[in-house]
């Protein structure tokens, strides 16, 4: 079954972040970042099955040699920027279906690098990796990670901000919707490419980017469990925080479940009083309603019957012996 997942994040000089850092891990690479003179080497990564830099189709035709090394590319960003607190980076992390051969999840991956890359200007570092070889992993762990730049990238260089890292204030200068529309098109349009690629490689299996909610969905979320406490996880030890989140998972399916069991009850017993009824039931009710009012009656008259027969023996027992009875049949 295929999943669906996106994820966007930033990386930030104020959070200690370092876009030669971000781009050596994900790529594998050794890198050294030019700004604070520190050397990144993931060379060990194992799990790396593909990795390029993808820049907007206008450039096409052009060389863009210092765009395309990945040292040089990140290294450029790093000095783009002077601020302590500036933006670097920004990242798409997304899964790829498990059901799509490898060529098919490139093709998938880099057709949406291409489409964002196109829309914003930016250079983005889009790097492929297979579920990793860790206890407790998921073998169908299959994702990409779409590392971007924060400026548009020019023939020599990089040129402004680009619109995405844009205040609300300046996008409505432009006539631009707020941020959060950014976001909700990435959802979107991942999911729409997703069932594309599922679509031609003729599996049936689809994803969808919306609520559970706006789905018509009456399940509970999957609970989600914070990097650190898998980390203590898939090392063997035991995680408090990942128990107790779980336990308050169970409970609220356990709640869900109980409220979904009195709604059915309820509809039912809804459903059963306004059926209609067809002619033979009408008929048969009828029937059965005049059969309890004949036995009603019938029960009632003997009542009666018996009752009369009683009050006349008691009075024929309670007259005087030797005397009779009058005209009007009280005693003389």
């Amino acid at each position: 079954m295929a999943v669906y997942f996106l994820h966007i994040k930033t990386f930030g000089r104020s959070g200690g972040s370092s876009a030669a850092s971000a781009a050596a891990y994900r790529a594998g690479e050794r890198i050294r970042d030019e700004r604070t003179g520190r050397i990144y080497d993931h060379t060990g990564r194992l799990d790396v099955m593909h990795k390029e830099i993808v820049l907007p189709s206008r450039f096409k035709d052009d060389e863009m040699a210092w765009a395309k090394d990945r040292a040089n590319l990140w290294n450029t960003a790093e000095r783009a920027e002077s601020r302590s607190n500036a933006r670097v980076a920004r990242e798409y992390l997304v899964a790829l279906p498990v059901e799509l051969s490898p060529p098919q999840r490139l093709g998938l991956a880099r057709g949406f690098s291409q489409e964002l890359s196109d829309r914003y200007g930016y250079a983005l570092d889009l790097t492929i990796h297979a579920p990793r070889d860790f206890p407790g992993s998921d073998p169908r762990n299959f994702h990409a990670h779409l590392l971007a730049t924060t400026r548009e990238v020019q023939r020599a260089g990089f040129g402004a901000k680009t619109t995405l890292e844009l205040a609300g204030r300046d996008r409505m200068k432009l006539g631009l919707p707020p941020g959060i529309h950014e976001l909700l098109h990435a959802r979107e349009r991942w999911a729409t490419v997703t069932n594309e690629a599922l679509r031609e490689a003729q599996v049936d299996a689809r994803v969808d980017h919306r609520s559970l909610a706006a789905q018509g969905i009456d399940r509970e979320p999957r609970p989600y469990i914070p990097r650190a406490a898998f980390e203590i996880e898939r090392q063997g030890y035991r995680s408090f925080v990942a128990e107790r989140m779980r336990a308050e998972h169970q409970a609220r399916v356990e709640e869900r479940l109980e409220r979904a069991a009195v709604r059915e009850n309820s509809q039912a017993a809804a459903n059963a009083l306004a059926r209609p009824q067809s002619l033979e039931d009408i008929r048969r009710e009828a029937r059965e309603n005049w059969l309890r009012l004949r036995q009603s009656q019938n029960h009632n008259d003997n009542h009666n019957h018996n009752h009369n027969q009683i009050e006349g023996a008691d009075q024929t027992q309670s007259s005087p012996p030797g005397r009779g009875r009058g005209r009007d049949g009280f005693s003389l």
